[in-house]
């Protein structure tokens, strides 16, 4: 995965456990784009502080996921869903039992709005 898109994503998921400042300029420099020069005249500071803070942020960010493995276990559980849904459909294709389809419909649904 690209990099900068793994940080994006695990901003997501571990962005509360920064301080609001950092999560501000990470979220400024990964989500909006925005360059070192333009984070730091909206923070009035220098582009070299932005840089290290954006540094030590990563860092972080992949120190939590290293410990936690958010990502990896919802990349995982998302993988294992999708398996679900798909030998719904296989089964789902092979029966033309109403009452068992209609199982199969519901299952389907918890499955797409709860999980």
């Amino acid at each position: 995965m690209e990099e900068r898109i793994e940080i994006s994503i695990l901003l997501d998921f571990y962005g509360e456990l920064l301080t609001q400042k950092q999560k501000d300029i990470m979220t400024m420099y990964y989500n909006e784009d925005l360059s070192l020069g333009e984070i730091a005249e909206l923070n009035n500071t220098s582009r070299q502080a932005i840089h290290d803070i954006i540094k030590r942020c990563n860092k972080l960010l992949l120190e939590y996921e290293q410990k936690l493995e958010l990502m990896n276990k919802y990349n995982k559980f998302n993988l294992v869903k999708t398996s679900i849904l798909n030998k719904c459909k296989l089964i789902r294709d092979k029966i033309d039992d109403l009452v068992l389809l209609n199982y199969i419909d519901e299952i389907e649904k918890d499955i797409n709005e709860n999980i």
